[in-house]
């Protein structure tokens, strides 16, 4: 429980950080922020594999870069379903992705695989 926690957490502080570097991002307020950062990681686990599978030939195609426009519109869903967080369009969208994903694989590193050693 306390790993889904921090990762609920460290997406939060992505989701902070693209609001504030990426205009076009924005929330209402901390509650909003942490509600996003569930709700991403909901949709993470729910709807992004479905739409990775029907859109891997497009992903292959590009090399993978199809993947941030993929991580993007899981954004921009999240965007939809809260009216307290908000992106302006796909541009900053996508730069919302690749900030979030970064500072979520430095904080999944800095968590570790969960594994006792």
């Amino acid at each position: 429980m306390s790993r889904f926690l921090a990762r609920v957490l460290i997406a939060a502080l992505g989701l902070w950080l693209a609001a504030s570097v990426v205009p076009g991002v924005s929330y209402a307020g901390w509650p909003d922020l942490l509600l996003a950062a569930l709700l991403l990681g909901v949709v993470n686990a729910i709807v992004r594999p479905i739409v990775f599978l029907l859109t891997l030939p497009l992903t292959i195609l590009t090399l993978g870069l199809f993947l941030l426009v993929v991580n993007a519109a899981m954004i921009g869903l999240v965007a939809l379903l809260l009216p307290g967080f908000t992106v302006a369009g796909l541009v900053p969208g996508i730069l919302a992705a690749i900030v979030t994903g970064l500072v979520s694989w430095v904080g999944q590193m800095a968590l570790g695989d969960g594994r006792g050693d």
